[in-house]
């Protein structure tokens, strides 16, 4: 039996990895070389941003937060309608904690080395039809975000949803978090059997009541959600958040490359991929395994990689990374 579960980028948790990525497009479009790793909280209407930036460009941190939340839908539009069962972006109140990077880590990436250590994994399967990623992953994904575009035009409930799929050879069971200000889960049901198709039990809102929502009900921070991230019940989850952070950082970039590496594998014939990923912190090495379905070793070597190739390679020196955070890290990688 797989499990996978899903949120939507009005989740708390995803919507304070979606603040830092949008400062740092802004950060980018000024500077490309801008380093970043900036942390999010945000409980209620009060968002604390802590990190290290070194950067040249400028920006208005607080108007730049309030645009990053109002964009995602939680606006005066969604106030008039939610009250204060949500956040509204005009009324966020920001507090800051940022210093630059320390010269400890970065006289290791001035020389093109990596920012940090760590392990990293990433899979792939051979299924066109679920875009190469587990089906229960894929169902869950598919089922949350169809439910938030549906939300942000006020047609089925608010914009804080979590869906789960669990599966053997068919779909056994999907439950559903979302939002209700009246009781439409007809329209809610039917949305759900146009995603996914077949005789499962269908789970909506749980404790009977789902109203207050955001980062009213839940407190937010980054870096929370790393099986949504990835690759959901199916696959080590290694390093860290891919948000908060700039091109140089491994748990971004490698994490990346891990995908790309197993969609080469698939791509060549394989039915499933595996690939492990280790790097040290100031050096370019990169110690790289490959496993089977059943987590054999099937080959492993080390090559040199630095993260200015990568970053060229996958676009990272470019505004890209809000779009990456709502619409997941591997969809670039094709």
């Amino acid at each position: 039996m797989k499990i996978s579960e899903y949120v939507s980028i009005g989740h708390p948790d995803k919507i304070a990895d979606y603040i830092s990525e949008y400062i740092l497009d802004r950060l980018i479009e000024q500077d490309s070389k801008t380093r970043y790793a900036l942390e999010v909280q945000i409980k209620d209407n009060f968002v604390t941003l802590g990190g290290e930036i070194t950067t040249n460009a400028i920006i208005d941190y607080e108007k730049t937060v309030k645009d990053a939340v109002n964009s995602l839908g939680y606006n005066q539009d969604y106030k008039y309608i939610w009250g204060n069962n949500a956040i509204c972006g005009d009324d966020i109140i920001v507090t800051k904690h940022i210093s630059l990077q320390s010269n400890d880590i970065s006289q290791g990436v001035n020389n093109d080395g990596w920012g940090d250590q760590g392990i990293m994994f990433g899979m792939a399967i051979d299924n066109i039809k679920t875009a190469f990623m587990p089906k229960d992953y894929y169902l869950a994904k598919k089922l949350a975000q169809t439910l938030y575009n549906e939300a942000l035009t006020n047609k089925v409930g608010g914009l804080d949803i979590k869906t789960q799929v669990v599966l053997d050879e068919n779909v056994k069971k999907v439950i559903v978090a979302i939002p209700q200000l009246y009781d439409n889960t007809k329209q809610i049901i039917d949305i759900v059997h146009d995603v996914i198709y077949g005789d499962y039990e269908l789970i909506i809102n749980g404790t009977g009541k789902y109203v207050v929502h955001s980062s009213v009900g839940d407190c937010g921070t980054t870096g929370r959600k790393l099986s949504v991230d990835f690759y959901g019940g199916n696959c080590n989850v290694g390093g860290g958040s891919p948000w908060t952070k700039d091109g140089t950082k491994a748990d971004l970039t490698l994490n990346l490359l891990a995908r790309f590496l197993a969609l080469e594998q698939v791509k060549n014939g394989n039915k499933y991929s595996k690939v492990g990923i280790g790097c040290c912190i100031g050096r370019k090495e990169l110690d790289i395994t490959y496993f089977n379905e059943f987590n054999q070793e099937l080959d492993s070597h080390t090559i040199d990689k630095s993260p200015k190739d990568l970053i060229s390679y996958f676009g990272l020196d470019k505004p890209i990374y809000a779009d990456l955070c709502k619409h997941g890290l591997f969809n670039k990688i094709k």
